[in-house]
């Protein structure tokens, strides 16, 4: 019989075979559960040893139902579907992969960036639909020109930002967690929120979500910005209020949207953001590509194999 047994709670993965070899040395029993939700994850979790999860929510009570659980790894870049507090009190381990998909996301928000700065959806809409005119797509305003505003300068704006700076966009950005000489490095200009919403021309949000920071761009924030400012986001949903937005795309404040990620998932089918031709919605696709997922898998069940081996993981969140 197998020491440990580890459950998968839901897989994005086509396969799990590459979690299954980094856990290979432990022998394990992998089992996954019927589906993400509590009763069926308990299900199976009530005698395990790990779980592995990604989108599946672990609150305290069905944490304090697993009475040999001794690590969590989560199979992405955030932990807010974990109750992290929950965890440190009952002294089980919670790890990430905070760096596994730096590349695949900032290339994902260059790409929106680009489409509405350009406004390429609309324009591929309008030769769709049988038009052959520029007009659809003015005015349109050279990147030299533009001003790009980054809402935290974490490792996926930091690769970000030298991509747009090839573009000729001036980067600027504000994170106050962050010491000076990091955003010297990059060439980036260190800002207030307060002034990085009234110089942009184009912002990108990549803040974590934080209980400080859901519905951060909101109303008030909309209303320090530049009229006609576009906005990108790539990090989680919450960061923007939704209503906010949608009052901000009407009335003209807000030029264009790109969205991959939005409060609910999937979007709602009566979303008042479905439809516009000036809000591009991607789903939740820019963590992806072939590369970064064999990646993710492997860090964290690699993580996981270490915690139940008695060594350190290498990327443990902080409790």
């Amino acid at each position: 019989m197998s020491k440990f047994k580890i459950v998968v709670t839901d897989s994005p993965f086509p396969s799990l075979d590459p979690a299954k070899e980094a856990l290979a040395r432990l022998d394990p029993l992998v089992v996954q559960a019927k589906s993400p939700s509590a009763e069926d994850i308990l299900a199976e979790a009530r005698d395990a040893d790990g779980i592995l999860v990604t989108y599946a929510k672990l609150p305290g009570e069905l944490l304090r139902e697993c009475k040999k659980l001794k690590v969590i790894g989560r199979f992405g870049l955030g932990v807010d579907n974990i109750d992290v507090p929950a965890a440190k009190e009952l002294g089980i381990v919670v790890t990430y992969v905070p760096d596994y998909c730096l590349h695949e996301v900032s290339d994902h928000a260059m790409a929106l960036l680009l489409a509405i700065a350009r406004k390429i959806p609309l324009a591929d809409r309008s030769v769709h639909g049988g038009e052959w005119k520029m007009p659809v797509v003015v005015p349109l305003r050279r990147f030299n020109t533009m001003t790009l505003g980054l809402i935290g300068f974490g490792g996926i704006p930091r690769n970000l930002a030298p991509k747009a700076q090839a573009f000729g966009f001036k980067v600027i950005a504000s994170d106050p967690y962050l010491p000076q000489d990091v955003f010297d490095k990059a060439g980036v200009e260190s800002v207030s929120l307060d002034e990085l919403y009234a110089r942009s021309d184009l912002i990108s949000v990549h803040a974590p979500l934080l209980p400080a920071t859901r519905g951060l761009v909101n109303d008030e924030a909309f209303a320090k910005m530049k009229p006609g400012v576009m906005i990108v986001n790539t990090a989680r949903g919450p960061l923007i209020d939704e209503a906010a937005l949608v009052r901000a795309l009407d009335s003209g404040k807000v030029a264009a949207a790109g969205l991959d990620v939005v409060t609910v998932e999937p979007l709602p089918k009566d979303s008042a953001l479905i439809g516009r031709p000036n809000v591009v919605l991607t789903p939740h696709t820019g963590f992806y590509s072939v590369e970064a997922l064999l990646e993710l898998e492997t860090k964290c069940a690699s993580d996981v194999a270490r915690v139940l081996s008695g060594e350190k993981p290498v990327y443990p969140v902080k409790m």
